[in-house]
């Protein structure tokens, strides 16, 4: 039987993660997951593939505001309810594809991040009234919303495929990474390595009933794996791992030889359950040539 083993939530889009023992999940994702973000002066996302330095970004959930730390700037806070920012500007703001209305959250918080990094931001915060949904071709019937993750709500990795890729590093002299280089939600222990590849739905035992999640697209990889997550840049002795290590035998065909590692999935049943690190799991497979 598998077993949650993380739970991760990223408050802020491309800022460091906070591993929590319990989180409640929603039709959008964990509470809290990706609902704030960074903008340029034209309303376009901004994450660690410009301003690796993002990662020196530490958050944390406490009583009803988000508390943001970087080295060398005193803390800052934001409401965490979105009713409190009433009154707020609303701006434009562009993720991929996707322009959605959000809420600006002050010339403090855009000030900070601006002095932190060297470059004007503005940090926004997901408008509850505004609709972004996942991409229906890969999420088919299923009406998927979201905040500001990439791309899907849910992102699921099993720990026996970083023990897989860390193996194939070592081959190579390379040092073991951590599973926060790819910014997983859900990572769960048990599986064989790369199992969650041929998931079709991902069945929790959580408090407040089953969760039933359906695995839908594999989570094509951008440079940010190859970002310390400690020290905001890439490791100089090997500054394209793991990336290129996993070119090597994780070009996926279908999504033009992209190279992935880990599986988007969206929730299908049971929102607003309460999953806790330890929650069993039970995945059901399907095969594809």
């Amino acid at each position: 039987m598998a077993t949650i083993s993380q739970l991760n939530v990223y408050p802020i889009k491309s800022c460091a993660g906070i591993a929590l023992d319990s989180a409640r999940l929603f039709s959008h994702g964990l509470a809290y997951d990706r609902h704030w973000m960074l903008v340029d002066g034209d309303g376009g996302f901004v994450t660690q593939r410009q301003l690796p330095r993002l990662a020196l970004v530490t958050t944390e959930l406490s009583g009803d505001a988000l508390i943001v730390r970087a080295p060398g700037r005193a803390a800052l806070q934001t409401p965490l309810d979105a009713a409190a920012l009433d009154g707020a500007r609303r701006v434009q703001a562009t993720v991929w594809r996707d322009t959605v209305t959000a809420l600006d959250t002050g010339h403090e918080a855009a000030q900070w991040f601006s002095d932190f990094v060297g470059v004007p931001l503005r940090l926004v915060r997901y408008d509850p009234a505004a609709e972004r949904i996942a991409n229906r071709q890969w999420t088919g019937e299923t009406i998927a919303p979201m905040r500001f993750a990439d791309g899907y709500p849910v992102l699921v990795i099993g720990e026996a495929s970083l023990d897989d890729l860390n193996g194939r590093l070592a081959s190579k002299g390379v040092e073991a990474i951590p599973m926060n280089r790819f910014r997983p939600n859900l990572v769960l222990a048990g599986l064989e390595p790369y199992e969650e590849d041929y998931v079709d739905t991902v069945r929790i035992e959580a408090d407040g009933g089953e969760v039933l999640l359906r695995v839908v697209k594999p989570c094509a990889r951008c440079p940010i794996p190859t970002i310390d997550q400690a020290t905001g840049a890439p490791d100089p002795r090997w500054p394209n791992e793991p990336t290129d290590t996993l070119a090597a035998y994780r070009a996926d065909r279908r999504l033009d030889g992209a190279v992935t590692f880990g599986q988007n999935a969206v929730v299908v049943a049971g929102a607003d359950s309460l999953l806790t690190v330890g929650c069993e799991v039970e995945v059901e497979l399907r095969f594809e040539d």
